[in-house]
């Protein structure tokens, strides 16, 4: 496969990952569908991190639209557009590596929630044993209602969609190496 085509197909998957990193992170923030629990800051702390808004959504989109003028015809696909692209690729790869982090640090803490009856915190945090394995422990958080499932179905979203992203542009390293080293194709006509 050419080293153009490479790029444009790293950067078309790259596209819709990002854009479910920012999805889910801005939903992590209304637990319950409600905005008064971020109104009154009662929000899982990993939630503030933003994990998906900044690394797996910003920090990889601003790769994905270099990667992607680097597959185009023109002045970006040559040598040092396809040198510039394995350091954009690097910038997504960290902004992955953030997310994937955030998102599985807010997997093994669990969310915050009352679970007693004005006790508002993380209850499953630092326990023995994880709160994954038992979900009769999940009935423990009174309000937001549901909010360990909403927390468990988003960060393990924001999980695989960081760790797809991150070998994307891991490829797009390697893809941008070969297109700097051996040329993108283009004298060929195979783009």
């Amino acid at each position: 496969m050419c080293t153009g085509k490479c790029s444009r197909f790293v950067a078309g998957s790259l596209y819709p990952l990002a854009f479910i990193s920012i999805i889910c992170n801005i939903i992590l923030f209304f637990p319950g569908w409600s905005v008064k629990y971020a109104q009154n800051g009662s929000l899982t702390e990993e939630v503030k991190y933003m994990g998906g808004l900044i690394g797996g959504g910003l920090l990889v989109m601003t790769p994905a639209l270099f990667i992607h003028l680097t597959g185009q015809r023109g002045c970006c696909a040559n040598r040092c557009g396809m040198f510039l692209s394995i350091a954009f690729a690097a910038l997504g790869v960290a902004g992955a590596l953030y997310s994937f982090a955030v998102a599985l640090l807010g997997l093994i803490n669990g969310p915050y929630c009352n679970y007693a009856l004005m006790l508002w915190g993380t209850p499953f945090k630092d326990k023995s044993e994880s709160y994954l394995n038992h979900r009769d422990w999940w009935s423990t958080c009174m309000e937001p209602k549901n909010v360990v499932e909403f927390n468990v179905g988003l960060f393990s979203t924001l999980l695989v969609v960081s760790g797809l992203e991150l070998i994307l542009c891991a490829s797009q390293m390697i893809n941008g190496l070969f297109g700097c080293l051996c040329g993108t194709c283009m004298d060929k006509g195979t783009l």
